[in-house]
Formats: structure tokens, C-alpha cells, sequence
């Protein structure tokens, strides 16, 4: 189901599994793995992730510019090994990819964030005075603000809606507390509301340039592949459990159907991957995005109910690795929209000159 690459190994060690697409670069991939099994082993695995997320940075190209594969086989190897190191340093990744195409260069030793999501009584507004910018309001969804350095961020100026960076740690920003997460699933990185008061904010590139660029809907993609890395550890787990037992014809067919899947899925993202780096774009990548991201999320969707039914409660109940697993990938997948992101697909397509 997965590919191992190689690199020296010490005394007793063994590779760490990766997930390669086609087109990628091993050894960058193989880094990023130990990173990640680094983080996981840290005494708190997100303050893990957010101690090598400079380290992984360094490692992996930006998207678009003839290495996306190795970038996207990154990101899925990582979110094999745990998803919650994954959600913590693929936003990181994406900030970084979005000041390199704005022409910035990021302060050194940040952790970043990506807070473009809104939200029903949530408004963000960024006001310029001379050459400098004051954001004031408030943003849902932002996950670990209370833990990073700076964030990325959308806000209303004007007639328009901007890009800007922001200090996390300055005294105009109130992180709220995280209580209200409900859920199990990707606990550890709660998604909460901040306000902002008279926050000093750099804009990053023209109005309308951070939806409008290519690098969106790589960015888009790259979460889709941390999808199908979050899925690719389910389907480990999954045939462990049929090597230590023999499995019976459902568990057979559920193991085959997974792999059907995860290859598919695979499939999609390398193609894709080829298609950011291509000089000429056959595809819009909005479209792009919307179709790769829907087929990786049913590929999810499915790899998770096949779990389910070959394993039965067993290891949902009692193994916690698995557990938590599943968990974070139902909440993580919910970034894409379902239905709704098949009906903009559609949209699309009828929009498309014939």
C-alpha cells in the first residue's frame, strides 16, 4: 500500500514508511518522515511538530515549481505517521509557499499560520494609515493561534478583501479559550476565534491576489494529500491486524478495496502535482483542486468505513493510536465540503467555454 525509501539507518533503526507519488524526490520525503516520528516521540507531540516545522520547511520545495510531487508525498508521509503533527506543519508549509510567491521573505524562526476561514458574526477588517496597516475584529477557525508566532490572514479592506501578516504574539490579539471543542478528533490543535485590536498588519500581494493565484489551489491540494496520508496510516493499521490474524473473505476484500483507493487517490495527487508544475496549465487549478480534493476525500471517507467494517469496535474502543486516528481524520476531512464542493465543481465545469 506504501513504499519505503531509503536512507542510512543506524544501529537497530528501520526506515520510516513514506507515501511516494509518482515524480517524487525519496530522500526529502524520507527527512520530513523522521521529523515527523521526531515530533511524535517529543513529551507533547504538537510542541514537537512546532519544533521541527522550520526544520521540515527546509527540507521540502514549494509547490509549483517542478517538485510539487515531493512535497505532496511529504505532507501525506507525515500525516501517516500522526495527523495531528500533520495539521500543525502543513499550515506552517503553506504560509511559507504564499510569502515566497507574494516575493517576501518570512521573519527567521516564525511558526506560522493560515487564518482565511469566516464565520457568521466574525469580521475582520484591515484599515491603512499612510503605508501602514490596523486590523480590528474578529476571525474563526484559527488553529494553535495561542502557540504560534505569526499568522497569515484575510481581511476586509474596503470594497476588497486582503492578504496581511500579523504578529500573534502582540498585545491587540486575544486568543479565546478553547472549551468549546467538542470533539476528539484533532483535539490537541483546536480551531479558535481571535479578535484583534489595532493589530500592526504587512500586506501580502494586491487585493484579491491571495484567492486568485495559482498557489491557492496547490495549497488546497496539499491538504488533500494530508487527507490520504491520514488514511494511508488507517489502512497500516488495517493490515497489521489481518497479519496477526488470519482474515476471512470481508476482511480480504475490504483490504483490497483500500488499496484500490489509496492507489487512486495517489494517482490523482501525482497527476496533479505534475499538472502545478507544468508551464502550460491545461486545467484551471481551481477546478483542478475542486476535482482532486473530492476524489481523496471519498477515497477517505471510504478507507474509514472499510476500517470499520473489517475490524469491527475493537480497535476504535482500544487501541488508542487508532482511535485517535480516526478521530482526527472525520474532523479533517470536513474541510471539504461534501456535496457543496461537488455542486462548485459543476459550476464550474458548465462555466468552462465550450
Amino acid at each position: 500500500m506504501t513504499s519505503a525509501s531509503a536512507r542510512p539507518l543506524a544501529a537497530g533503526d528501520e526506515p520510516e514508511p513514506t507515501v511516494l507519488l509518482t515524480g517524487a524526490e525519496g530522500s526529502s520525503v524520507a527527512v520530513a518522515a523522521r521529523l515527523a516520528r521526531q515530533a511524535v516521540a517529543h513529551d507533547e507531540r504538537i510542541a514537537g511538530a512546532l519544533d521541527v516545522a522550520p526544520e521540515v520547511a527546509a527540507a521540502l520545495p514549494h509547490p509549483g515549481e517542478g517538485a510539487t510531487a515531493t512535497l505532496w508525498s511529504a505532507l501525506a508521509s507525515i500525516a501517516s505517521i500522526d495527523l495531528g503533527v500533520a495539521r500543525t506543519i502543513e499550515p506552517h508549509l503553506d504560509a511559507l509557499a504564499i510569502l515566497h510567491e507574494a516575493g517576501m521573505a518570512p521573519p527567521a524562526d516564525a511558526r506560522w499560520g493560515v487564518f482565511a476561514a469566516e464565520g457568521p458574526g466574525h469580521r475582520l477588517s484591515a484599515v491603512r494609515s499612510g503605508a501602514d496597516w490596523s486590523l480590528s475584529g474578529s476571525k474563526p477557525w484559527c488553529s494553535l493561534a495561542g502557540r504560534l508566532d505569526r499568522a497569515l490572514v484575510t481581511a476586509v479592506a474596503g470594497a476588497d478583501r486582503g492578504l496581511f501578516s500579523i504578529p500573534l504574539r502582540h498585545g491587540g490579539v486575544a486568543v479565546e479559550r478553547a472549551d468549546a471543542w467538542a470533539s476528539h478528533g484533532l483535539a490537541d490543535v483546536p480551531s479558535v476565534p481571535i479578535r484583534l485590536e489595532r493589530v500592526p498588519g504587512i500586506a501580502v500581494g494586491a487585493p484579491g491576489w491571495y484567492l486568485e493565484r495559482p498557489g491557492f489551489a496547490w495549497g488546497g491540494i496539499g491538504v488533500a494529500a494530508v487527507w490520504l496520508g491520514g488514511a494511508t496510516g488507517i489502512a497500516r493499521t488495517m493490515l497489521a491486524a489481518s497479519r496477526r490474524r488470519e482474515p476471512d473473505q470481508l476482511a480480504l476484500a475490504m483490504l483490497g478495496r483500500v488499496d484500490r483507493g489509496l492507489a487512486a487517490g495517489r494517482a490523482a495527487l501525482a497527476e496533479a502535482a505534475a499538472h502545478a508544475d507544468s508551464a502550460r496549465q491545461m486545467v484551471d487549478p481551481a477546478v483542478l483542486a475542486l476535482r482532486v480534493r473530492g476524489i481523496v476525500a471519498a477515497v477517505v471517507d471510504d478507507v474509514v468505513r472499510c476500517a470499520d467494517h473489517a475490524m469491527g469496535p475493537a480497535p476504535l474502543a482500544m487501541d488508542v493510536e487508532h482511535a485517535q486516528r480516526v478521530d482526527d481524520l472525520r474532523v479533517y476531512v470536513r474541510q471539504h465540503h461534501a456535496e457543496r464542493d461537488d455542486a462548485a465543481l459543476g459550476r464550474a465545469l458548465l462555466d468552462e467555454a465550450p
